[in-house]
């Protein structure tokens, strides 16, 4: 008799088990479904990282819920769990007060959108690729593949410059001329060359500023457009071209130069060149013979 009683029990026991472990299979594979589905629809209407945050939250409720199911098969108590959880939650808001303020960071991140997935940022010192922005951190790849994390926290408090958020950049190109140079035929030079660049855009136009009078040249600032993607190649390649069609103009770019005075009234110091002493023979160091 008390075998029959201890078989039945242990094949109740059994059959919950299988409920349960049926219950984390196939809510498994639904939240797969339905967060990919979620993703599929909210990429159209949202960005790339919005999308991701959407299939998130989807694949983690539907999982949740499968997962209360299977506890409750295996005779937890849900309301005993969910006051745990409760007391739970409060101790380790005490305890991680940082990542509390991250959390809260990621989410006025995601309401304000200064970047997206795929977008170019620098943040500080650090310039790289978004890879995604989670409700923590961000994650960064740099130019060099560097994998950077950077806490959300950083980010609200800090100076976000996103390289790639408009269509078109401007390249200023910092030049100096010499003295002796006619400012207008250094314009026309430096016109002709944005020209003849394919990369650099005709709207807007080439800016031509000229900022002074500096300590060894005449300091101009001539500035391009370039589509996004042809920054980097458009600044190479202006300053290349500019290098060459003043060679071939015969405009100097001067190196520093320092005047010495003893006075503001007396003459420059004279500059003289004089040639090396020839160095006296070394005496031989031969024996020596005298003679009578």
């Amino acid at each position: 008799m008390l075998d029959s009683i201890f078989d039945f029990i242990a094949g109740a026991q059994m059959l919950k088990g299988l409920r349960a472990l049926l219950f984390l299979v196939v809510g498994f594979l639904l939240a797969r479904f339905v967060s990919r589905l979620v993703q599929r629809l909210t990429t159209r209407r949202f960005s790339v990282h919005h999308a991701a945050l959407f299939r998130r939250a989807a694949f983690y409720l539907i999982l949740g819920l499968f997962l209360a199911s299977a506890l409750r098969e295996l005779g937890f108590s849900l309301g005993v769990l969910l006051g745990a959880a409760g007391v739970l939650s409060v101790a380790i808001g005490f305890a991680s007060q940082t990542s509390a303020s991250n959390l809260i960071s990621g989410l006025f991140l995601i309401g304000e959108r200064p970047f997206s997935t795929g977008d170019m940022i620098r943040v500080g010192n650090t310039t790289g690729e978004v890879l995604s922005v989670d409700l923590l951190s961000v994650k960064l790849r740099t130019f060099d593949n560097l994998y950077v994390r950077i806490p959300n926290e950083t980010l609200i408090k800090t100076e976000v410059t996103t390289l790639t958020r408009f269509p078109i950049r401007r390249f200023d190109l910092q030049v100096g001329v010499a003295y002796k140079e006619d400012i207008e035929r250094v314009r026309k030079v430096l016109m002709e060359v944005a020209d003849k660049n394919p990369l650099c855009l005709d709207e807007p136009k080439p800016l031509f500023i000229f900022n002074g009078f500096g300590d060894s040249s005449l300091n101009i600032q001539f500035s391009v457009w370039a589509k996004r993607e042809n920054f980097l190649e458009l600044r190479n390649s202006m300053q290349l071209s500019i290098k060459r069609a003043f060679d071939e103009a015969g405009i100097e770019i001067p190196f520093p130069h320092r005047t010495l005075y003893a006075g503001s009234v007396t003459e420059p110091f004279p500059v003289r060149v004089v040639a090396a002493e020839p160095q006296p023979s070394e005496a031989p160091t031969g024996p020596t013979h005298e003679q009578s």
